[in-house]
Parts: structure tokens; sequence; C-alpha cells
């Protein structure tokens, strides 16, 4: 599905040539956004009195690269701890800023910012916000390193060569089910298919301790019990351990610069979430965190029903 987003970070040529660069970017512009005038020029923005930041308008195919996923390649490519400055460059028209267009990308750009808060030592300083206003660039702006190649950058050849190279999980190769894209929500798109987070103690299972059992909201497959649940304090539902180990595959993740160990469904190859080993020793000593968007709740009275009933032994 075509989606659109709004990245401000700093000199927009740079910054429009960088995502153009990636696997499942449709289109770039380049513009002002979120200002207080209308119309404006070059000009009246580098005046920094208009509340107009340089921004790149993103159209991006969601089923070959995600939102959480180009939010990844543009904290690569900013300071998100610099106030009105990137590179050289200063004035509150070079903010950096994420701006939505669709209500339900909030969450998912809300869960992608945390986790990007949890590898810094200070909060960051990025804008987030519903996109007001879009003002396109004069002509000269667009594409202005396609045309200057020798022109002004703040952006390294390296990180040009990193967007080129990308491939982000079923881009590279691997299939999704047939229909997929119209039978999950938004969110649960990104989580499964594209490794996004959800924003933590605002999501469906966190706080749920009924007695059932947890399925992969993709295919089905009995992934959790309630028994096996306990209260983390993380905000995301907590785990001690799977049905069985079979039912999961740990992979090794280095996003954000740090090291986690993601863990998928071994059946729709599902993101579900990271594994972690601060869990209650007395418990086995996991804390297997999932997203609830990666989950479905079948309630012990409807596990019968629902061919589930093998399982009720465990609960």
């Amino acid at each position: 599905m075509k989606k659109e987003i709004y990245f401000a970070g700093g000199c927009f040529w740079g910054v429009e040539k960088y995502f153009s660069l990636i696997d499942g970017v449709i289109e770039t512009e380049v513009g002002y956004a979120n200002g207080d005038t209308a119309d404006p020029t070059y000009e009246d923005v580098c005046r920094g009195d208009t509340g107009f930041a340089e921004t790149v308008r993103v159209v991006y195919d969601d089923e070959t690269v995600g939102l959480s996923e180009l939010m990844g390649m543009y904290f690569k490519v900013i300071d998100p701890n610099s106030l009105n400055r990137q590179g050289f460059d200063t004035g509150t028209q070079y903010r950096t800023g994420i701006y939505y267009v669709d209500d339900a990308d909030e969450r998912i750009v809300d869960g992608t910012l945390v986790l990007l808060d949890e590898s810094l030592d200070s909060p960051n300083v990025i804008e987030k916000g519903k996109l007001k206003n879009f003002y396109t660039a004069e002509e000269y702006h667009q594409k202005y390193l396609d045309k200057n190649p020798q022109g002004y950058c703040h952006i390294g050849k390296s990180h040009f060569d990193e967007a080129a190279a990308a491939a982000f999980g079923r881009s590279a190769g691997k299939g999704r089910p047939d229909g997929l894209r119209g039978r999950l929500t938004d969110m649960q798109y990104e989580v499964t298919q594209h490794g996004a987070t959800e924003p933590p103690f605002q999501n469906e299972f966190f706080s749920k301790f009924d007695e059932g059992i947890y399925v992969d909201i993709v295919d089905g497959t009995p992934l959790f019990v309630s028994t096996d649940k306990f209260e983390s304090g993380c905000g995301w539902p907590s785990f001690s351990k799977p049905i069985t180990a079979d039912l999961l595959r740990d992979l090794p993740d280095h996003s954000f610069g740090r090291s986690r160990t993601e863990v998928r469904s071994s059946g729709a190859d599902s993101h579900l979430g990271h594994v972690f080993g601060d869990g209650p020793e007395e418990l086995g000593g996991l804390r297997y965190c999932i997203n609830s968007a990666a989950l479905r709740f079948v309630p012990r009275a409807e596990m019968e029903a629902e061919g589930y009933g093998e399982y009720l032994s465990l609960i």
C-alpha cells in the first residue's frame, strides 16, 4: 500500500537524496512544513520567522519498507539531541521533525521514538506531530544533488551508499501471506512485517491477565499461555517462556546501537518482540517482551471452540 511521511532533518537537499535511494521509496519531494504563513518562498523560510522546517515528503510502498524502518534510517543521518541545528546549518528551519498524515501512524512513530530514547543519554528533541501544511519548494531545490553532484550536503557519501544497499525483512526475498495487508491493522502489519515496536503502556495486553492463550496474529499459531505471563513493569506483555521453544526463532538485533535478541515466530516469521535475561529467577530468568499487536488472545472459555482445546491443560 502506498503511504507517505514527512521528515525534517536539516538541509533538505541531502535528506531528499538519501531517502530517494532506499528500496521501497516511490517518490521524494522537498518543501516547507508546519509553518505559520501561506505559500512561503525559500527566502521567507531562511529568515527563520515563518515557523517552517525544510522537509522531505517521502512516498513509500509499505509492503517493501515500513515506517519504523524509514525512521531507523532517518536516525542515522541526524543528531537527535541537536536543537535547530544539523551539520553546519542553524536556525528553526533546520530543526528535526517527523510529521505524519495518517493518525494510525502516530503510535508507530511514538513506539520507535521510545526505542531511540532508550539508546540515548538524554531525550531526543525531534519534533513530532501531524502534518499541518506542506508547500512544495522551488523547482531548483527538487533533486538538487542529482542536478549538482558536487553541491553542498551535510550527509556523508557513506550514508548514501548505506541507503542504496539497505534491504528490509521480506524485501530481501521472503514472501508474505496473500491478503495480509488487508486483514491486519496498520500497527499489526508494521510490527509483524517491519519489526516496529508499539508504545509501552499503550497496547492491548500489557495489563491483561485473564486465563487463555496468545496466538500469532498472522497465522494463529499458539505461542504463549496466560500461566506464563507476568507483570514486568516494562509496559509490554511479558512471558517467562513460550509454549515450546521450537515455536520461536531468536535472531541478533543491533538496531539503535544496542545488542538485543529479536524473537520471531517460526511459522509465519512474524516479528514478535525481544527476549531479555532479566526475568524472575524463579520462572527461569527470561523475559519475553512481546508486542500486543503481534498477538491475538483467545479466552479459556473459547479455546475449545477455536481449536486450541489441547492446550487447556497448560492453564
